[in-house]
Protein backbone atom coordinates (compact mmCIF):
# COMPACT_ATOMS: atom_id res chain seq x y z
CA UNK A 1 0.00 0.00 0.00
CA UNK A 2 1.32 3.45 -0.93
CA UNK A 3 1.97 6.01 1.77
CA UNK A 4 1.77 9.78 1.56
CA UNK A 5 4.92 11.73 0.70
CA UNK A 6 6.45 13.92 3.38
CA UNK A 7 5.22 17.49 3.61
CA UNK A 8 8.65 18.65 2.43
CA UNK A 9 8.38 16.49 -0.71
CA UNK A 10 4.86 17.74 -1.42
CA UNK A 11 6.08 21.32 -1.02
CA UNK A 12 8.98 20.72 -3.44
CA UNK A 13 6.74 19.19 -6.09
CA UNK A 14 3.67 21.40 -5.75
CA UNK A 15 3.16 23.92 -2.96
CA UNK A 16 6.44 25.85 -3.18
CA UNK A 17 7.45 25.02 -6.76
CA UNK A 18 7.36 27.94 -9.18
CA UNK A 19 7.57 28.58 -12.91
CA UNK A 20 10.98 30.19 -13.43
CA UNK A 21 11.99 32.81 -15.99
CA UNK A 22 15.44 33.74 -14.64
CA UNK A 23 18.23 31.20 -14.28
CA UNK A 24 21.45 30.72 -12.37
CA UNK A 25 24.57 30.15 -14.46
CA UNK A 26 24.81 26.51 -13.40
CA UNK A 27 25.08 23.52 -15.71
CA UNK A 28 22.58 20.68 -15.79
CA UNK A 29 24.63 17.56 -16.58
CA UNK A 30 23.38 15.08 -19.15
CA UNK A 31 23.40 12.24 -16.63
CA UNK A 32 20.93 14.17 -14.46
CA UNK A 33 18.61 14.59 -17.44
CA UNK A 34 18.88 10.86 -18.03
CA UNK A 35 18.03 10.21 -14.37
CA UNK A 36 14.94 12.43 -14.70
CA UNK A 37 13.77 10.51 -17.77
CA UNK A 38 14.38 7.19 -16.03
CA UNK A 39 11.87 8.34 -13.41
CA UNK A 40 9.32 9.96 -15.71
CA UNK A 41 9.14 7.07 -18.17
CA UNK A 42 7.28 4.88 -15.66
CA UNK A 43 4.27 7.19 -15.46
CA UNK A 44 1.10 5.94 -17.19
CA UNK A 45 -0.05 6.61 -20.74
CA UNK A 46 -3.06 5.09 -22.47
CA UNK A 47 -2.23 1.63 -23.79
CA UNK A 48 1.37 2.33 -22.69
CA UNK A 49 1.70 4.24 -25.96
CA UNK A 50 4.54 6.53 -24.75
CA UNK A 51 4.49 8.98 -27.70
CA UNK A 52 6.67 11.70 -26.12
CA UNK A 53 10.08 12.44 -27.60
CA UNK A 54 12.33 14.94 -25.85
CA UNK A 55 15.11 16.94 -27.48
CA UNK A 56 17.39 18.71 -24.99
CA UNK A 57 18.68 21.95 -26.46
CA UNK A 58 21.93 22.88 -24.71
CA UNK A 59 24.57 24.03 -27.19
CA UNK A 60 24.82 27.66 -28.32
CA UNK A 61 24.25 26.59 -31.91
CA UNK A 62 21.07 24.67 -31.05
CA UNK A 63 19.83 27.51 -28.81
CA UNK A 64 20.22 30.03 -31.63
CA UNK A 65 18.26 27.72 -33.92
CA UNK A 66 15.49 27.48 -31.33
CA UNK A 67 15.45 31.20 -30.56
CA UNK A 68 14.59 31.91 -34.19
CA UNK A 69 11.32 30.04 -33.59
CA UNK A 70 10.28 31.80 -30.36
CA UNK A 71 8.01 34.71 -29.59
CA UNK A 72 9.98 37.73 -28.40
CA UNK A 73 8.97 37.30 -24.77
CA UNK A 74 10.56 33.84 -24.59
CA UNK A 75 13.96 34.66 -26.11
CA UNK A 76 15.89 36.05 -23.13
CA UNK A 77 14.86 33.39 -20.63
CA UNK A 78 15.50 30.59 -23.12
CA UNK A 79 19.01 31.85 -23.89
CA UNK A 80 19.69 32.07 -20.14
CA UNK A 81 18.35 28.60 -19.27
CA UNK A 82 20.97 25.82 -19.16
CA UNK A 83 18.61 23.48 -21.03
CA UNK A 84 15.45 23.83 -23.06
CA UNK A 85 13.48 20.64 -23.61
CA UNK A 86 11.39 20.35 -26.74
CA UNK A 87 8.57 18.06 -25.67
CA UNK A 88 7.51 16.48 -28.93
CA UNK A 89 5.36 13.55 -30.01
CA UNK A 90 6.04 10.77 -32.44
CA UNK A 91 3.02 10.78 -34.72
CA UNK A 92 3.73 7.13 -35.53
CA UNK A 93 4.09 6.10 -31.90
CA UNK A 94 1.85 3.12 -32.61
CA UNK A 95 4.59 1.26 -34.48
CA UNK A 96 6.07 0.53 -31.03
CA UNK A 97 2.85 -0.90 -29.60
CA UNK A 98 3.61 -4.55 -30.44
CA UNK A 99 6.51 -4.23 -27.96
CA UNK A 100 5.00 -1.75 -25.49
CA UNK A 101 1.44 -3.11 -25.36
CA UNK A 102 1.54 -6.75 -26.53
CA UNK A 103 -1.77 -7.58 -24.83
CA UNK A 104 -3.60 -5.86 -27.74
CA UNK A 105 -2.12 -7.39 -30.92
CA UNK A 106 -4.16 -5.19 -33.29
CA UNK A 107 -3.41 -1.85 -31.64
CA UNK A 108 -0.91 -0.61 -34.24
CA UNK A 109 -3.28 -1.36 -37.11
CA UNK A 110 -6.15 0.34 -35.26
CA UNK A 111 -4.22 3.61 -34.92
CA UNK A 112 -2.81 3.35 -38.45
CA UNK A 113 -6.34 3.19 -39.85
CA UNK A 114 -7.80 5.98 -37.65
CA UNK A 115 -5.57 9.07 -38.01
CA UNK A 116 -7.82 11.34 -35.92
CA UNK A 117 -7.66 8.93 -32.98
CA UNK A 118 -3.92 8.51 -33.46
CA UNK A 119 -3.28 12.28 -33.49
CA UNK A 120 -5.45 12.86 -30.44
CA UNK A 121 -3.74 10.02 -28.57
CA UNK A 122 -0.27 11.33 -29.43
CA UNK A 123 -1.14 14.85 -28.27
CA UNK A 124 -2.91 13.87 -25.06
CA UNK A 125 -0.32 11.38 -23.91
CA UNK A 126 2.78 13.38 -24.85
CA UNK A 127 1.30 16.26 -22.86
CA UNK A 128 0.85 13.94 -19.89
CA UNK A 129 4.40 12.70 -20.28
CA UNK A 130 5.69 16.28 -20.40
CA UNK A 131 3.90 17.00 -17.11
CA UNK A 132 5.33 13.84 -15.54
CA UNK A 133 8.76 14.94 -16.76
CA UNK A 134 8.31 18.35 -15.11
CA UNK A 135 7.50 16.69 -11.78
CA UNK A 136 10.51 14.38 -12.12
CA UNK A 137 12.70 17.45 -12.71
CA UNK A 138 11.36 19.03 -9.54
CA UNK A 139 11.89 15.77 -7.63
CA UNK A 140 15.67 15.93 -8.29
CA UNK A 141 15.93 19.63 -7.41
CA UNK A 142 15.64 21.18 -10.86
CA UNK A 143 13.39 24.12 -11.67
CA UNK A 144 11.23 24.37 -14.79
CA UNK A 145 9.62 26.97 -16.98
CA UNK A 146 7.15 25.38 -19.41
CA UNK A 147 6.27 27.55 -22.40
CA UNK A 148 4.02 28.02 -25.35
CA UNK A 149 4.87 31.07 -27.45
CA UNK A 150 6.71 29.50 -30.35
CA UNK A 151 6.09 28.74 -34.00
CA UNK A 152 5.45 25.00 -34.12
CA UNK A 153 6.03 24.70 -37.85
CA UNK A 154 9.40 26.46 -37.53
CA UNK A 155 10.46 24.23 -34.61
CA UNK A 156 9.40 21.12 -36.48
CA UNK A 157 11.27 22.22 -39.59
CA UNK A 158 14.40 23.17 -37.64
CA UNK A 159 14.59 20.10 -35.39
CA UNK A 160 12.37 17.35 -36.78
CA UNK A 161 12.50 17.70 -40.55
CA UNK A 162 12.10 14.36 -42.35
CA UNK A 163 10.98 12.68 -39.12
CA UNK A 164 7.62 11.66 -37.69
CA UNK A 165 7.98 13.99 -34.69
CA UNK A 166 5.93 17.13 -34.02
CA UNK A 167 6.53 19.63 -31.24
CA UNK A 168 4.01 19.95 -28.41
CA UNK A 169 5.50 22.45 -25.92
CA UNK A 170 8.83 23.75 -24.62
CA UNK A 171 10.28 23.71 -21.13
CA UNK A 172 13.29 25.57 -19.81
CA UNK A 173 15.17 23.57 -17.18
CA UNK A 174 17.87 24.51 -14.70
CA UNK A 175 18.34 26.13 -11.32
CA UNK A 176 16.01 29.08 -11.08
CA UNK A 177 16.94 32.50 -9.78
CA UNK A 178 14.27 33.32 -7.20
CA UNK A 179 14.98 37.04 -7.53
CA UNK A 180 13.21 36.97 -10.89
CA UNK A 181 9.98 35.40 -9.69
CA UNK A 182 6.68 37.22 -10.02
CA UNK A 183 4.26 37.32 -7.13
CA UNK A 184 2.45 34.02 -7.11
CA UNK A 185 -0.94 34.16 -8.76
CA UNK A 186 -4.03 32.70 -7.09
CA UNK A 187 -5.50 29.36 -8.09
CA UNK A 188 -9.17 28.34 -8.15
CA UNK A 189 -10.50 26.68 -5.00
CA UNK A 190 -11.96 23.18 -5.00
CA UNK A 191 -15.57 24.34 -5.06
CA UNK A 192 -14.90 26.66 -8.01
CA UNK A 193 -13.71 23.98 -10.40
CA UNK A 194 -14.57 20.59 -8.92
CA UNK A 195 -17.87 18.75 -8.66
CA UNK A 196 -18.50 15.49 -6.82
CA UNK A 197 -21.63 13.74 -8.15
Amino acid sequence: MSTSLSQDAIAQLFLEARTHNDWQDKDVPDDLLEKVWDMARWAPTSMNCCPARITFVKSSEAKEKLVACLSEGNVKKTLAAPVTAIIAMDMRFFTNLPRLFPSFPGAAEMFESTPDLSDETAFRNSTLQGAYFLLACRAVGLDCGPMSGFDKSKVDDAFFKDSTFKSNFLMNIGYGDKAGLYDRGPRPAFDEVCNVI
